[in-house]
């Protein structure tokens, strides 16, 4: 009896991924159309010893399943081949990139996530409104960072994040910067020796939709930033926050600059344990309003203290600024040092991982750490664009790195 090879394959004719689309059960076709920087997921139903998927003639993969994807429009020969005694199999189709019928975004379509940590701008970046749930304010983020919009969001002290994502995939193309993100960060002018004012970095995951369904439920991969391998970055750090009580009698300091020392309790897996102080310049619960739990935690890569009481009285300080690989950590105008590159993905163990593009971006604060009056250090951004796809604001002049004092990074 003639043995029959099926080949399942999600089939997103000029759609891409789509979790809308139906899997159907058919031999591989001759002819596919997907546009630019969309998936075509394709699934063999039969299984063998060995799997090869070529494209014009290059070996791209030895997994049985494989993901198409291609930033340029052109004409692809794939190759697929199950290598196996039983049932050998070979097969050669064309796949036809085409451009997107609706044009592309630069710019961030979509938040999935946004968790801040407790912090002075919480509640008011976006701004809480009474009766506000946990999707409302989810809302409010996204009105606030997609598009073109570049209203500020903060991500609150420590392990505080937002997750978002583009209307497409945002390819990997190596040796070149692939995103940006903004944030508030500044320069100050009394250090001439180092660049530092206030720089509140924040670490970049990244997360590639293998499994086409749409949601930021991946693998998830940290973008290496110059201080990654500092011995003084502390990885697979936790931080727990308690609510604060509301029998609490608030404990101010002599400055008469925080208005409660003692106000939300913290303890990390060092087993550290502090507060975040409120201060005069911000009143409001510190807490996020339309989170009930009374406790909070987050983990991540917490990064080496970067603020500096040059006064030596708590009136003056400059955070410095970390070399290169995070967000809300060097002005704006150094669109250099606020690009990313994914080739920086590395895993949990600081592995380099090869990943061919990014359909989620997650930002979460880097720092654990208060600067007196100035509050914690809490990362903030305001907008982000897949820098393959130009416009205007995006190509804003690059300033050398040399020009920074900063060593040119590869």
């Amino acid at each position: 009896m003639k043995k029959t090879i099926i080949i399942s394959l999600l089939l997103p004719l000029l759609l891409g991924c789509n979790e809308d689309i139906q899997m159907v059960n058919l031999g591989i076709d001759d002819v596919y159309y997907i546009p630019r920087m969309k998936k075509l997921d394709l699934h063999p139903a039969l299984t063998g010893n060995e799997y090869i998927w070529s494209v014009d003639g290059n070996v791209v993969s030895r997994q049985r399943d494989y993901i198409f994807i291609s930033a340029e429009e052109g004409d692809y020969e794939v190759t697929f081949e199950i290598i196996d005694p039983e049932t050998p199999y070979k097969f050669t189709f064309n796949i036809h990139v085409v451009h997107e019928e609706i044009e592309y975004s630069p710019y961030i379509s979509r938040v999935y996530e946004y968790c801040p940590a407790p912090g002075q701008f919480v509640n008011e970046m976006p701004r809480y409104e009474a009766g506000d749930s946990y999707a409302s304010i989810l809302q409010k983020a996204e009105e606030s960072i997609s598009g073109t919009n570049d209203i500020m969001i903060t991500l609150g002290g420590f392990g505080g994040y937002v997750t978002f994502g583009f209307d497409h995939t945002v390819i990997n193309v190596p040796g070149e910067y692939d995103f940006r993100i903004w944030g508030n960060a500044f320069y100050e002018l009394t250090d001439q020796t180092r660049k530092g004012g206030s720089a509140e970095p924040g670490i970049v995951m990244v997360s590639y939709d293998a499994n086409c369904d749409g949601l930021p439920n991946d693998s998830w991969y940290e973008l290496a930033g110059s201080a990654y391998y500092d011995r003084a970055t502390r990885h697979n750090y936790t931080i727990h926050y308690r609510r604060p009580d509301e029998n609490h009698t608030p404990v101010p300091d002599e400055s008469g600059f925080l208005s409660d020392m003692e106000y939300i309790p913290w303890g990390d897996s060092e087993g550290q344990q502090g507060f975040m102080p409120m201060n005069i310049f911000h009143d409001q619960s510190y807490w996020p309003k339309w989170i009930d739990s009374d406790n909070l935690t987050f983990s991540g890569t917490c990064l080496p203290p970067n603020a500096y009481d040059t006064s030596g009285t708590g009136r003056y300080y400059i955070l410095y600024c970390f070399d290169w690989g995070y967000v809300d950590n060097h002005p704006n105008d150094y669109a250099d040092l606020s690009s990313f590159k994914i080739d920086w993905a590395v895993d949990a163990d600081g592995n380099p991982v090869s990943l061919p593009g990014v359909d989620f971006v997650r930002v979460y604060t880097g720092l654990n750490q208060y600067c007196g009056w100035l509050g914690e250090t809490s990362t903030e951004l305001c907008r982000a664009a897949d820098l393959h796809i130009k416009d205007i604001s995006t190509t804003l002049p690059i300033i050398p790195l040399s020009h920074s004092k900063f060593p040119k990074t590869e």
